[in-house]
């Protein structure tokens, strides 16, 4: 049995502390050269993270820290789209709950997960003290004011909480996403607010379409003067070879304190299909790199085992061992055929529900 993956659904800082990532915009793909020490540092800055995280493990589950939030949060993370893609409510509870006892901490969702299914159940998952064990992201797709606070709203009363950890805007898949968030009665208007008033705590962004789109909403918040808690994107042994976040984005979350949310570490189980690499090797791929944390879809009890065995058994790979795994995957990603959320629309909710942007 594979491990699944996750995040897709098929159908106000000071800115003198941040660097001018508006210059990224303008940079050419990297050479092969700058590649090679983007991730000599990538791996020098995992190692630190190893470390640091050593000191502290729940079950056996590593910690790390959050970019410059001062949460700390399990390496590994429960992906909340294929919690709903298991046909008995009472066992995706189960699965949760499993998590949460077996050390993770972090769990992820989105308002729109099937039909707000997903919420509904980790919501119910989360009663009888589970809250606490908890650091609850969800996402919203709205692009307004309007369209934000009610989806925000919705979740808070799906997840049967009164704060959300993590509030991330979903789907930042469109050139124009960016200038849509920070308009004036924009969905960022409403997520401030919401902050303000206690029903949220951090603010992220999430994408799986493009680096150019993250760089611009990074350059977008520079330019308003804020800074993001957290970004969430594709990590994983396919990415590095093509149209990489790894190489393009990942560098300037590190630079600014940014935390790194990891996402598809099996390109939603078509990387698998490549017959390349097995799930553990994809999953100590992602962990290797300056991930805060790598979340992963688990619809079933024995691919969450799976996914805490990965976690419980990582250990930092050196140059060798990280050049050996993407030598393995670099014919297959090269026209990014088992990166579809990248190249096609199946992975992209808000394309075919417009609605949902507000």
């Amino acid at each position: 049995m594979t491990l699944n993956d996750h995040d897709s659904n098929p159908s106000g800082s000071d800115r003198s502390n941040q660097s001018p990532v508006s210059d990224r915009l303008v940079e050419k793909d990297f050479s092969r050269r700058e590649f090679l020490g983007i991730s000599a540092a990538s791996l020098l800055m995992a190692r630190s993270l190893s470390a640091s995280a050593a000191a502290e493990a729940k079950n056996g589950i590593p910690y790390r820290l959050l970019g410059c939030t001062g949460e700390k949060v399990s390496l590994v993370g429960l992906g909340g789209y294929h919690l709903a893609r298991q046909s008995d409510p009472a066992e995706s509870i189960r699965i949760i709950r499993t998590g949460l006892d077996g050390g993770i901490n972090f769990l992820d969702n989105c308002w729109d997960y099937n039909g707000g299914e997903s919420e509904i159940r980790m919501g119910k998952a989360l009663r009888d003290g589970y809250r606490q064990k908890a650091f609850l992201m969800t996402k919203i797709d709205g692009r307004t004011k309007t369209a934000a606070t009610a989806q925000l709203n919705e979740s808070l009363r799906r997840l049967q909480t009164d704060r959300i950890d993590l509030l991330q805007f979903h789907e930042v898949i469109r050139d124009s996403d960016p200038d849509r968030v920070f308009a004036e009665g924009g969905g960022m208007e409403a997520v401030l607010q919401a902050k303000k008033a206690g029903k949220v705590r951090f603010i992220g962004f999430t994408g799986h379409k493009s680096p150019d789109i993250h760089l611009k909403m990074l350059a977008t918040a520079s330019e308003h003067g804020f800074k993001f808690d957290a970004v969430q994107m594709p990590l994983n042994v396919m990415d590095a070879h093509f149209n990489s976040f790894e190489q393009r984005v990942l560098p300037v979350l590190t630079e600014n304190g940014i935390g790194v949310l990891g996402m598809k570490p099996m390109g939603d189980h078509f990387i698998l299909e490549s017959k390349t690499v097995t799930p553990i090797e994809c999953l100590h791929y992602s962990m290797n790199l300056p991930t805060s944390v790598v979340i992963t879809g688990c619809d079933s009890m024995p691919i969450l085992q799976q996914a805490l065995q990965a976690a419980r058994s990582f250990q930092p790979m050196d140059s060798s061992q990280v050049s050996a795994l993407l030598a393995k995957t670099s014919k297959a990603a090269e026209a990014g055929q088992f990166e579809l959320y990248k190249t096609s629309h199946q992975f992209d909710g808000t394309y075919a529900n417009p609605q949902w942007l507000g």
